[in-house]
């Protein structure tokens, strides 16, 4: 029961942080209706800006100031490089964003090094929150899933009970009309984006401490955030909330789970026909816990296209 538990705890820790991440994506299409290949970078960017910074600001300056960096760095992409591929189309936006995950990649690899970095969890945060019979869960995990519900909540309070909300909302969905009334669609748009990359950002300067910070964890997080804003719905606040829960425990529950496919269809009844078929059914659960968001999009597709709290098409 105690394993059930941490395997719950872990799951929804985990979720929060594809929330964190695909919550500016989320952001940006729902608004720009732009799918930024290059968003997952933007995660990394954060993590190494937090782990170069933590020397001279410390764990927690860095955890502030990263995100800001990647934020200035999202508004530089928008400027610069989509505002000018705008016109012609979202296959051009998908190429850009694509090349510039390529390129920050690289560069990180030409600053840093291609090899994970030491960046740590800090010694007065390395301690146990709590115990769960001989399990002592990591109080930075659950710091983790308290930054990813307070930042939750703070965009929901801004995009609902703020001036600046109802100028954002009314940019999505009737851009002419706002900038008739006098708003500056375009900054808006500069602004947005730059905010999804600093969410991005964040998520790493927090992530990047307990997990592996390594030009590789871009690539390892980027395929499952698209999945997460697939699943709950293109530009869907809630839904990415709903989907990333839903990935995050999944995905946990089933690393934990030490049976085999053959083992259930035994368990209903069935042992006979898998033990005769073999094949597949004899890989264990865990081993398949990777594919289980994909799986879980697949589904998603085929009975609601629009996903779970998505708009119909």
């Amino acid at each position: 029961m105690d394993t059930f538990v941490v395997s719950l705890l872990n799951g929804a820790v985990y979720g929060l942080l594809l929330f964190m991440v695909s919550a500016g994506l989320t952001l940006i299409f729902g608004m720009m209706g732009v799918l930024n290949f290059a968003h997952a970078s933007f995660y990394m960017l954060g993590a190494y800006f937090a782990y170069a910074l933590q020397g001279v600001l410390g764990f927690f300056g860095a955890l502030v100031v990263s995100p800001l960096l990647v934020m200035v760095v999202g508004v530089a992409v928008e400027r610069f490089v989509l505002r000018r591929v705008h016109a012609h189309g979202h296959a051009h936006e998908l190429l850009v964003t694509f090349g510039l995950s390529f390129i920050i990649v690289e560069l990180v690899k030409l600053f840093f090094g291609n090899y994970p970095v030491g960046y740590r969890v800090p010694a007065a945060l390395d301690f146990a929150a709590f115990t769960l019979g001989e399990v002592d869960y990591p109080a930075y995990r659950a710091l983790m899933g308290g930054v990813a519900l307070a930042m939750f909540v703070l965009m929901y309070l801004l995009l609902t009970r703020t001036r600046v909300g109802i100028v954002v909302r009314s940019a999505i969905y009737k851009p002419r009309m706002a900038e008739a009334l006098g708003h500056n669609v375009p900054l808006v748009f500069m602004g947005v984006f730059g905010a999804g990359a600093g969410m991005a950002g964040l998520a790493g300067a927090v992530a990047g401490a307990f997990y592996t910070t390594s030009p590789n964890m871009a690539l390892e997080l980027g395929a499952t955030v698209f999945v997460v804003v697939v699943v709950g719905g293109l530009g869907s606040l809630g839904g990415a909330m709903l989907a990333s829960l839903l990935i995050g425990i999944l995905t946990s529950l089933a690393v934990s789970v030490d049976l085999t496919a053959a083992n259930l269809l035994a368990l209903a009844g069935a042992g006979d026909w898998a033990e005769s078929v073999g094949g597949l059914l004899t890989l264990k659960l865990s081993s398949l816990a990777a594919t289980l968001p994909f799986a879980l999009m697949l589904l998603v597709l085929l009975v609601r296209p629009g996903g779970l709290l998505g708009e119909k098409p």
